[in-house]
């Protein structure tokens, strides 16, 4: 048994990284039996070349296009609405000092006996346009009918009237020196001041004058701390 290579026989084997084709060869297998004049010969192609040659034509005509990166730093889309930066204005942080301020109200209130509804309110610049205001029930929303109030009373509505005179004035309930206009009741019980960046009001409702007066300090004086 011998083997020939017959190098005119062109099928491709390629070679490994397809860099290249440097060698094209069969190998043919000649077995010679010992019965003289007959020669039987087996040739067998390399089929792995068979095989990669459509890979071979695909990778020599794909062209090399480097891949582009990404610009840096892209500008946002102009048509699409962007979100309004709110960084750095005190009344964004509002909600946590209101409730700090309520706290400190039902504070004062537990230790003077009252209860009722205590409010707080936030509004930015010189006047009050807009507000930002938060509540809470210290005991009890209204009181029932009595003798000195047959009637009975909302505690929250007076609260946010005191609140209302002290939005128009800015003056502490009950001395705005001028006649109560309809819808506010002249009553005492609400305090309000000047902030760094606007306008602050704390009020409270359900026991006497003088406590209201109290318990509204107490949430001003932490409010004012912050805003």
């Amino acid at each position: 048994m011998s083997i020939r290579v017959h190098p005119w026989l062109k099928l491709f084997c390629p070679l490994p990284g397809f860099a290249s084709i440097q060698r094209c060869c069969v190998l043919t297998f000649e077995v010679t039996p010992a019965i003289e004049g007959l020669t039987m010969i087996h040739k067998k192609p390399c089929l792995p070349g068979l095989l990669a040659l459509p890979i071979m034509a695909m990778l020599m005509n794909t062209p090399n296009t480097p891949a582009q990166d990404k610009p840096a730093g892209s500008a946002p889309d102009a048509g699409q609405p962007q979100p309004v930066a709110t960084a750095g204005k005190p009344g964004r942080n509002f909600d946590e000092q209101a409730d700090k301020a309520l706290l400190a109200m039902q504070q004062r209130a537990a230790e003077l006996k009252v209860t009722g509804v205590a409010v707080v309110a936030y509004s930015e610049g010189d006047s009050v346009k807009s507000w930002s205001s938060k509540m809470v029930v210290v005991g009890n929303l209204k009181t029932g009918p009595s003798k000195n109030d047959p009637a009975g009373a909302n505690l929250l509505a007076i609260a946010y009237a005191k609140a209302a005179e002290m939005a128009d004035t800015l003056k502490a309930s009950g001395s705005a020196g001028r006649p109560p206009l309809k819808g506010e009741f002249g009553w005492q019980g609400g305090v309000v001041a000047k902030g760094r960046t606007g306008i602050l009001i704390a009020a409270f409702s359900g026991g006497p004058s003088a406590d209201d007066v109290k318990i509204s300090q107490a949430g001003l004086a932490v409010l004012t701390q912050s805003l």
